[in-house]
Order: C-alpha cells, then structure tokens, then sequence
C-alpha cells in the first residue's frame, strides 16, 4: 500500500552484495578470522589500492579472474604496506591498534574471494519483499547497480593459487565462488541489471552512476539508491541522487527510510516489530558497556 500524495522519486537503485543478498565484506572478515589477522586489515588494503587494485580491476573487467587471483594475493601479502594502510586507518578514526601487527603473511587470492563470493549469495527475505511491492505499485523504476565480475567460461591452465594442486574444472571453480546456484531470480526482481563487469566502469566512479540514469531516462534528484558502502554512497550524494545506508546488522532501518521516500509501506508489522526489540537490546548493551 502506498500513500496517494506523489513522491519525487521515479527510480530505486539497489546495490546487490551486501543489500539484496550478504555482503562480500563478511566473507574478508572470515578470512581474517580465520587466520589471525586485525579485523578490518584485509578490507582496509583492499579499498587502499584505490582504481588500480586487483579488486577494482576485475569489477571493471579489465583482468580475468585467473590473473586476478594471482595479483589479488600478492597484493594482499604486501605486509609493510599494509601494515602502514591499517595503522593509519586506525589513527584516523581512534581505534587501539592491536600489540601487534601481521608479519609475513601470505594470502591466498583464490581461497579469499571464493569466502567472500560465497557469503554474497544467499537474499535478505525483507529486501527482497520490498523490491516486489515496489514493482507491483508500478509507480516506480527499480534497478541493481552491481559492482561484479564476469564469470569463468573456461578452465584454468594451470593451479590457480597456492592451495591447489591441479588446476580446477569450470563446475568446480563456479560451485566455489558460490556461482553453481540459479542466480537468475535475483536478476528477475529488476527492470534492469547494470553491471560493473558489462559497463566498465565501477561504484564510487561517476561515469557509472551516470550510465544508469542515462539508461532509465531519469534525473539523479528523482533517484533514491541503497548501498552497504560509504564511499559509493557519498559518489551518489555529490550528484545530487539520494542515498539510504544498509548496515550489515539489519536492512530493516533502511528498508523503512525507503518507506518515508516512497511513501509505500514495504515492511510487515511483524518484521517491524522484531526490528524494535533488536533495537532495545542493543541500546541496553550499550547502556552496560
């Protein structure tokens, strides 16, 4: 149900990891778990590298994925310089650093992304519902604005990373970045899909955000788009389009700020419900703390 008064709003821009579906982010804090490493330590250098980063580089389809995960590795086990990125990471927000910091670490590219790929795979149910009700008002435009990476089609030569002893097949290298499952009910939600990948161009940068409200015919001050990152939110921000910030704790706040910019009641009253005990406790815990 929506509220009669008109909105100005004629597109819903979604991101996908970390909104649609779980975020790649928690994959790299498994990783980082799992092998002793700062919290935070990974993604910092990964957003670090800046335009040029294996990362980036791959979304943007400038590099295969076998490429990648060579170079994505040996960028990762650059410890100096990632031990310079975390140490001012945490000077520049206030955090303790830890007693000590990483030496000699060696990362595995493949091992790293296939974690992190596999954490982006299962829908948020609540996101999900909302963007049908949205689609079944037929009041708006509802698109994916996806940072990705193009797909294996082919197999690898040769060992892909230092964990492998043979070089893998096709199904196997899909089945472990999570991409052996039917990914086409998620496409199926959108009247369009921008990609990263097919573009060649990627969030924060303009040309991407452009592209897509080129496509739909739309002014970025008619555009209301959902992110878990703060870098491509404020992108969208300098151009004028507004932006709502998912947290990886619960979708549910920014699910209802979309509510207040649509005017279209897109959460039931259980989930509502629930979201407001969630809340409560952990105003509690803080209250302790």
């Amino acid at each position: 149900m929506c509220n009669p008064r008109p909105k100005n709003i004629k597109l819903v821009l979604f991101d996908i990891g970390g909104v649609v579906v779980g975020s790649p982010i928690a994959g790299v804090h498994i990783y980082e778990r799992q092998y002793g490493l700062p919290f935070n330590y990974l993604n910092v250098a990964i957003t670090a590298r800046g335009r040029q980063g294996a990362f980036q580089r791959l979304e943007r389809s400038e590099i295969d994925l076998w490429t990648f995960y060579h170079q994505f590795g040996e960028e990762l086990s650059a410890t100096e310089q990632l031990n310079e990125w975390y140490t001012a990471y945490c000077k520049s927000r206030g955090f303790e650093m830890p007693k000590e910091l990483p030496t000699g670490h060696r990362v595995d590219g493949r091992e790293l992304f296939g974690i992190m790929m596999r954490q982006s795979t299962k829908p948020d149910e609540k996101v999900v519902k909302a963007i049908q009700r949205l689609r079944e008002t037929k009041r708006f435009k509802i698109a994916a604005l996806t940072n990705n990476f193009a797909p294996p089609t082919s197999m690898a030569s040769s060992p892909s990373s230092p964990s492998s002893s043979r070089a893998p097949t096709l199904d196997e290298e899909l089945q472990h970045l999570g991409l052996a499952k039917d990914v086409n009910f998620i496409r199926s939600l959108f009247d369009a899909y921008y990609e990263s990948s097919v573009v060649g161009s990627r969030k924060p940068e303009a040309a991407f955000y452009e592209y897509a409200l080129r496509d739909q015919g739309v002014n970025a001050t008619e555009t209301v788009f959902l992110d878990d990152i703060g870098p491509n939110l404020k992108a969208a921000q300098k151009m004028g389009i507004r932006t709502i910030r998912v947290e990886l704790k619960s979708s549910v706040p920014a699910l209802m700020e979309l509510e207040r910019h649509t005017g279209c009641r897109l959460i039931d009253e259980d989930v509502r419900q629930e979201e407001k005990g969630r809340t409560a406790k952990s105003a509690a815990k803080d209250t302790k703390l």
